[in-house]
């Protein structure tokens, strides 16, 4: 068994491990190269990634960022590889890899339905913290739109675009804004991106709510980000950004339409999802560990 770094040339041989992991576990796939560019975007990949391959191919591939005081990690086994402990060691390389840094607690992800990863966690001092949904729709005719002066993006707008979607998440659970230049230069070097599926609106000159967008992800259309700063809520805003987001993938053949939220969504918009004909297809787990 050898282990390397991967890089972005590798994205390819990550997202057909993280697949075949999904596959494994009875969820729809829902990760590909872009997924990889965006997942791995703050990490050092040359000294925090682990690929690990053995005679028969990919066998296990993990790596490790840090974003403000906590710590990530991912860590992920081929079904084939699954039994013989690299699970573990990804774990163990990800923890001395973070602990080498200035943070507080540790965050490890993995498949809702992982009991082996759950258990495997759980004997090292971690604690399930948190849960998000991955959730889709199989729109079957363009839904009416409530008017709500639903706009376009303009590139113009970009900073205070960026600004009422980070202030809209404020609110949300380890939230970890990025400044401006870093999150735009990220967003326009994304292959999916396409200014004509972010949507806004607005009260006079102030940007109240807004949706990023992307196309054929996740097998259709993708919400990114719906965000409502706190001053408009509770006024039918981001329902009517989403059932215009519906008709916009509708409209350009995507009737397929996923996002993922907190199950714990602070707005209430796993609620929001459900009423606008979403569901649950698959559910994710952060555990936690402090750091001494």
């Amino acid at each position: 068994m050898n282990s390397r770094p991967f890089t972005a040339d590798d994205f390819a041989i990550v997202a057909a491990i993280l697949a075949d992991d999904e596959r494994f576990h009875g969820r729809p796939v829902q990760v590909g190269v872009n997924e990889m560019r965006e997942w791995t975007s703050a990490a050092d990949l040359a000294n925090d990634s682990w690929l690990y391959e053995d005679d028969d191919g990919p066998a296990a591939v993990g790596w490790c960022a840090k974003q403000g005081e906590v710590g990530f990690a991912i860590g992920v086994v081929h079904p084939r590889a699954k039994g013989h402990g690299l699970g573990a060691e990804l774990v163990e390389r990800s923890e001395a890899a973070l602990r080498t840094r200035d943070i507080a607690r540790i965050h490890q992800y993995a498949i809702g339905t992982d009991a082996a990863a759950a258990a495997l966690l759980t004997a090292r001092d971690y604690r399930d913290v948190r849960h998000f949904y991955d959730m889709a729709i199989q729109l079957d005719a363009a839904p009416d739109v409530p008017e709500a002066g639903v706009e376009v993006f303009r590139e113009d707008d970009a900073r205070a675009f960026h600004d009422a979607m980070d202030e809209a998440f404020q609110d949300h659970w380890e939230h970890h804004g990025r400044g401006f230049e870093e999150w735009w230069s990220r967003h326009r070097a994304n292959p999916n991106y396409d200014p004509t599926l972010w949507f806004l609106i607005r009260d006079g000159d102030q940007i109240a709510a807004v949706c990023r967008n992307e196309a054929n992800r996740n097998g259709g259309g993708y919400v990114g980000a719906l965000g409502v700063r706190r001053p408009w809520r509770g006024k039918g805003y981001a329902k009517a950004l989403l059932l215009h987001t519906f008709r916009e993938f509708y409209a350009r053949g995507m009737p397929r339409v996923t996002l993922g939220v907190d199950a714990e969504n602070p707005t209430g918009a796993t609620h929001l999802y459900e009423r606008v004909g979403m569901h649950v297809e698959a559910e994710n787990v952060v555990f936690e560990k402090s750091v001494a």
